[in-house]
């Protein structure tokens, strides 16, 4: 294995991870956000509103987004084992 392909096949995997957290990361970050915003104009500094409806939100969007992030995971894992014979040698 060359080093241009072990890196190609780590960028492969990092954009793999960004491309299944990221859904779920931007809309826990406009969740709070937004959550904060309405703590500042509130005045409410309760701690737990801020993680409920953070949680809330990501596991709506885990049912939503859901069956995409494992089609793009089963896709990479399988693009990874038709490759391995490339790996070994």
């Amino acid at each position: 294995m060359s080093s241009e392909f072990v890196l190609s096949l780590a960028e492969k995997g990092i954009y793999t991870v960004l491309l299944v957290s990221g859904p779920l990361l931007i809309l826990a970050l406009a969740v709070g956000l937004l959550v904060s915003i309405f703590q500042a104009t509130t005045q409410i500094q309760e701690q737990t509103l801020a993680f409920i409806p953070k949680i809330v939100a990501v596991l709506v969007g885990l049912i939503f987004f859901g069956p995409w992030m494992l089609t793009k995971m089963i896709e990479f894992t399988t693009d990874l084992f038709q490759n391995l014979n490339q790996f070994v040698g």
